[in-house]
């Protein structure tokens, strides 16, 4: 059995207001530094792990750092945990996005596996190369326990493939910053344990 706990990186700005921040490789600010940190502590009493792995984005691979630093375990990047690629709408607010291509913004959180921003990916894109990132997790640890430090999108993505969800119910679930959704992968099946966990953060 293969244990996955699932983690968003901290906080950064963009996040409120919103912002399509995708590829924009933004830091954790000082909250997030603090949500990593109160995670890393928690994750300390989970342990031990097998490894750690994280989307190539500073915010996850510095949250993967804090974590690493309070369990003693090794980070490595995975690529396919990269943030979705919003093309053209990077960078800009909801607001911007709304004015500016208003039946694809629409289209975007109602039916969100209908559009592909301009010059960037589809939920398909995301949800073949995530699907891809947990295959090589399994198949490397297929009795281990890991963690994996991704992005709000990369999150969903992983939980609809687990459980077997098609790419309609892609808003169903929340990923707040460095809350823990646990999953065990079996011959026998998945189950789905928690699923963004955040009592370990208190105020922060």
């Amino acid at each position: 059995m293969t244990v996955i706990l699932i983690t968003r990186h901290g906080h950064v700005e963009g996040i409120s207001p919103p912002r399509f921040r995708g590829r924009n490789d933004l830091p954790l600010t000082a909250i997030g530094r603090g949500q990593a940190e109160r995670l890393g502590a928690h994750l300390a009493s989970r342990g031990p792990f097998d490894a750690i792995y994280t989307s190539a984005l500073s915010r996850c691979v510095a949250t993967g750092e804090a974590i690493a630093r309070h369990t003693g375990t090794g980070t490595a990047v995975m690529p396919g945990l990269v943030d979705i690629d919003y093309g053209d709408w990077t960078g800009q607010t909801l607001e911007e996005v709304e004015r500016s291509d208003p039946d694809r913004y629409a289209t975007w959180w109602v039916r969100p596996q209908l559009v592909r921003p301009p010059n960037g990916e589809s939920l398909q894109d995301l949800l073949a190369r995530t699907a891809d990132a947990l295959r090589d997790v399994v198949a490397r640890h297929p009795e281990g326990k890991v963690v994996l430090v991704g992005h709000d999108s990369t999150n969903r993505a992983l939980l609809l493939t687990l459980l077997d969800l098609p790419l309609s119910a892609y808003w169903r679930f929340e990923q707040s910053p460095c809350n823990l959704t646990e999953v065990e992968f079996s011959s026998k099946g998945v189950h789905v344990r928690s699923i963004n966990q955040t009592s370990h953060l208190g105020d922060a």
